[in-house]
């Protein structure tokens, strides 16, 4: 008797993930939300009554891109100091801003206009790292899209919060009003080491320990605060926060530019998550992140894009071709990180590192249906011997004509089936003329 399911979808190749490979003619089906199996095009008829069946006979079927790291709300400060170092790009243009317009309101209508930017470039997931957490929860909420929801914390005082503990306050509660929302997660998310001190430090551990909750930061992102650190206290920041607990597999380290071979065996041995955003990195002059001497240490190491700010694109399909080219310049070696080693950094190794790839970052059977299309019909993709090199070196984000998260289907032949592109192109233009 064949088994009646929600939805089939037909594809030229199905990338699982995990396993590795490409399935060619073959068909996804999915049921209550989740990859109920991937079965050869030709017995569906045969095995299943589908209530809906879509045929992409020029795509390629692969789990949804995991983001690992932005500042979704941000995409509203995007191009407004560029070509500037990290330090005083900071300090001189972006601190100064959010001081003055800092809101629930700006945060809500940033996350929402990066949740529709994200969602259109097959990005399902992303950790986002900001604050007045509970307005972005709102943004994800109406998109659709997962988010693993960062509780910013700082030692100095913001118009969110004026401290330690009043961060730490108005964060927790925001996890409290979402935390039966099955498409969010949560992390303790202070800044970074020289942003939040060892007192601060000690209370983020005591409740990331309690609530299991993981803790991301930004770490040694440029080469002064590296510097800094070993100027004052004689050693690394990450050796430091090592020092206050902090590491261990929940540990989430953003940049991880500059590191030494101790700092790479201390992430290796605490099984710690590295998120790798090449762009930011080298728009910023910050440098190139280890990555290949962090894998072959076996760290396992996905891909953010970081924010609009300092990146102006929240795109992972450029930061995965990024990653790629740059680890092989650094190297030397054009064998480094091959495409199914960055796709999986795109997938399920981002989920990984946010704790979530037992739910998300493969089509396996039993996980969420967080899927998406890529066509690859048009003659400038063509011809196509590798499909998986194909999404790495010739594809881009413009390609995603489809999009599902849970089986729902946000993003239908290009075009947002929950969000209103104008309405969107609306907000961005009410506050740019106000942070201008």
């Amino acid at each position: 008797m064949p088994a009646t399911v929600d939805l089939c979808i037909d594809a030229r190749w199905i990338v699982p993930v995990e396993p590795e490979g490409a399935l060619e003619q073959h068909s996804l089906i999915v049921d209550r939300g989740r990859v109920a199996a991937l079965v050869p095009s030709a017995s569906v008829e045969r095995d299943y009554v589908t209530r809906e069946r879509v045929a992409l006979p020029t795509h390629v079927l692969l789990p949804g891109l995991v983001n690992a790291h932005t500042h979704a709300a941000m995409s509203l400060l995007r191009g407004i100091a560029d070509d500037i170092a990290l330090k005083p790009w900071l300090e001189q243009h972006i601190w100064p801003r959010e001081g003055r317009f800092l809101s629930p309101e700006f945060v809500h209508d940033g996350t929402l206009i990066a949740a529709a930017e994200m969602l259109k470039g097959g990005i399902t997931c992303c950790a986002d790292q900001y604050f007045f957490p509970d307005a972005a929860a709102r943004a994800y909420g109406r998109s659709g899209m997962r988010a693993l929801i960062g509780l910013p914390v700082l030692d100095f005082p913001t118009p969110y919060a004026s401290d330690c503990d009043g961060y730490l306050q108005k964060g927790l509660a925001a996890r409290d009003a979402w935390k039966h929302e099955p498409k969010f997660a949560f992390a303790l998310a202070p800044h970074a080491p020289y942003t939040v001190g060892d007192a601060s430090w000690e209370k983020i551990v005591v409740y990331a320990r309690q609530l299991d909750l993981p803790i991301q930061t930004h770490l040694q992102e440029t080469r002064d605060e590296l510097d800094q650190s070993l100027a004052s206290i004689a050693m690394s920041p990450l050796a430091r926060l090592d020092r206050l607990g902090v590491t261990g597999p929940s540990f989430i380290a953003v940049h991880c530019v500059h590191l030494a071979d101790g700092d790479i065996d201390l992430l290796a041995t605490q099984s710690c998550q590295v998120v790798h955003c090449p762009t930011s990195n080298l728009k910023l002059a910050s440098g190139i992140a280890p990555v290949a001497r962090l894998k072959a240490r076996g760290v396992s190491v996905a891909l953010g894009s970081d924010g609009a700010a300092s990146n102006n694109r929240l795109d992972l399909f450029s930061e995965a071709r990024l990653a790629s080219l740059v680890a092989k310049v650094a190297t030397g070696d054009a064998s480094a990180l091959p495409a199914m080693t960055v796709l999986r950094m795109a997938t399920l190794d981002g989920a990984a590192a946010l704790g979530l790839d037992a739910q998300l970052g493969s089509l396996s059977p039993g996980k969420q249906a967080d899927v998406i299309a890529v066509d690859l019909g048009s003659f400038e993709h063509q011809p196509c011997y590798d499909p998986i090199s194909q999404l790495l070196h010739v594809a881009g984000r413009d390609q995603i004509s489809d999009v599902w998260v849970a089986g729902e289907r946000l993003v239908e032949d290009r075009s947002l089936s929950r969000l209103d592109p104008s309405e969107l192109a609306t907000l961005a233009r009410l506050w740019q003329d106000r942070l201008q």
